[in-house]
């Protein structure tokens, strides 16, 4: 399984940053077309994404990020991906498949994501992973910038409001067996503050987090991976079950707790992700 611990938006209209994207240590890269890229710059960064797609070199997933449904760009992003080896498109501002129909009838056999950033998407999330087989979908990408815009919310430090919808995201996602990423950080600079929404999203079971700086990617790497007691636990849950005498147990005793065959599941995901 591809790890996504950290994702990193790059501009696709800034040529330097794509090609600086080659020799950072995230985990996967989003050529942004959308949010990053001004009007007059779109057709401009499409042709750059899309060549930097074809060129490769990167050693990593390359997802794009298009222009939405209804925009003046949107179809013009999907032809120009057509045929191309990009690991995925990133629809933004999904609100139910609808959206994601859009664009799979317009894009055959690249994998899509979508970003849940509106409450509409939020309401729609189960309709949405429903249709994940049908749609080629394989992960969901918190925009939490715009959902606390149309929330009205205010979010602090801690992310009080969005929690709920953050954890609505992740159940989604879970339920649909795709993967899932937490919302940026928009506090340059402050490392501690990244470092707590890291834990966080990792607390509340997102694969990663999406990142909008390159210094942002090792708190990103450190939080979402296991740690040296989870590895730890986890290689004595296998040898635990293991033992000739646990073969046929569905639980047993291990380091003072009950442990259950479902537990075994979770050892076996922490050592491959490790």
């Amino acid at each position: 399984m591809t790890r996504l611990r950290s994702v990193l938006y790059m501009p696709a209209s800034n040529p330097r940053a794509v090609a600086k994207a080659r020799e950072l240590p995230c985990d996967a890269v989003i050529l942004d077309l959308e949010d990053a890229v001004a009007p007059d710059a779109k057709a401009a960064a499409r042709a750059q994404a899309a060549a930097a797609v074809r060129d490769g070199g990167f050693g990593k997933p390359v997802v794009v990020r298009i222009n939405g449904r209804g925009t003046a760009w949107g179809d013009d992003d999907l032809a120009a991906l057509a045929g191309g080896a990009a690991e995925a498109v990133l629809v933004p501002k999904v609100d139910g498949p609808a959206d994601l129909r859009w664009a799979r009838e317009r894009l055959a056999g690249v994998p899509l994501w979508a970003m849940t950033e509106s409450c509409a998407g939020v309401i729609a999330l189960s309709e949405t992973v429903g249709a994940a087989g049908e749609l080629g979908l394989t992960a969901l990408v918190a925009g939490t910038n715009d959902l606390a815009k149309e929330m009205r919310s205010r979010p602090d430090a801690a992310r009080t409001p969005l929690l709920p919808v953050l954890t609505q995201i992740v159940v989604a996602a879970r339920a649909a067996g795709i993967a899932t990423l937490d919302g940026v950080c928009n506090a340059l600079g402050d490392a501690d503050r990244l470092a707590a929404e890291c834990a966080q999203g990792a607390m509340l079971g997102f694969d990663g987090k999406t990142l909008i700086h390159p210094d942002q990617i090792a708190a990103a790497n450190a939080a979402f991976a296991p740690t040296a007691a989870d590895i730890a636990w986890a290689s004595g849950v296998l040898k635990a079950f293991a033992q000739p005498e646990n073969a046929d147990k569905g639980a047993i005793r291990f380091d003072g707790a009950m442990v259950e065959r479902l537990h075994l599941a979770e050892a076996e995901r922490i050592l491959a992700a490790g």
